[in-house]
Order: C-alpha cells, then structure tokens, then sequence
C-alpha cells in the first residue's frame, strides 16, 4: 500500500476511534434525550467509517492504529473535568462541537499532507471531514 494511502487511512481510523470512545463517554452524562439519540446517530456513522478503514487497511495487509494513550488520556481527563463542573446539554454540547472541530482539523491537515493517497482514501476522509461538519450543525440547537 502506497505510504501516503496509508497514513491517510491510519489517521482515519484513528479518529474514528477517538470521536466513537469520546461520544460514549459523554453519553453518559446526556439527560435530553434528542440529545442522546443524536449522538447515538453519529456514533453509528463513526463506526461505520472505521470499520470501511479498517477493511481497506486489512485488504492491503496493514494493521490499524489506536489512538495515542496520551491524547486519550488527555481527552478523556479533560472531558470527566468539564462535566464535573457543568453537564447540561449545552456543555456536552459545546465539549462535542470542539471534538469535531478538532477531528475536522486533524483529518483535513491528513488529507493535504497525504496529497498522493489513493482517491478512495481522500473520499473516505472527505466523508468523514462531512459527518463531523454535519455532527457540528445538527448540535447548534443544543448550544
């Protein structure tokens, strides 16, 4: 598998996993229950996309990657944090929307810095880049 190909589904993957583990962990603490059926929908959607990752990373005899403990750590630390001091839904709200922009960022510098990938690989990631614009947009009422 060409390296750029696969960085690209790596870090695809990778995000998926972050943006699945980060929505259940938040779905705890959600009482609204539009709210919860929202992220429930785009839990659904992530992990449909890592499971395309990692198909297309098995085909061609690559390993997945997990995420990395720190940012896991981090991220998940930060989160508990937030919600200790606020967990109304405009809080797990807000803490949702910045994982998504942070999962946009982080997809679309992948995307330019894996110029070279495979045109299913940057498809894959674009669709991805959209669920999490979507995910955003749906969660302004929430704000």
């Amino acid at each position: 598998m060409e390296t750029h190909t696969k960085k690209l589904l790596e870090e695809c993957n990778s995000g998926c996993k972050m943006g699945i583990n980060s929505m259940k962990q938040i779905s705890d603490y959600i009482k609204d229950e539009k709210l919860k059926d929202l992220v429930n929908e785009y839990i659904r959607k992530h992990q449909d996309l890592e499971k395309e990752t990692s198909r297309l990373l098995e085909q061609s005899g690559e390993e997945e990657k997990e995420p990395g403990p720190v940012a896991t750590a981090f991220s998940w630390v930060t989160t508990e944090m937030k919600l200790m001091i606020k967990d109304d839904s405009g809080q797990i709200a807000k803490i949702l929307t910045d994982g998504s922009n942070m999962g946009i960022q982080s997809i679309s510098k992948a995307v330019n810095q894996y110029s070279h990938a495979s045109t299913d690989s940057v498809a894959l990631a674009k669709r991805l880049v959209k669920s999490e614009e979507n995910f955003m947009r749906d969660l302004k009422p929430f704000l």
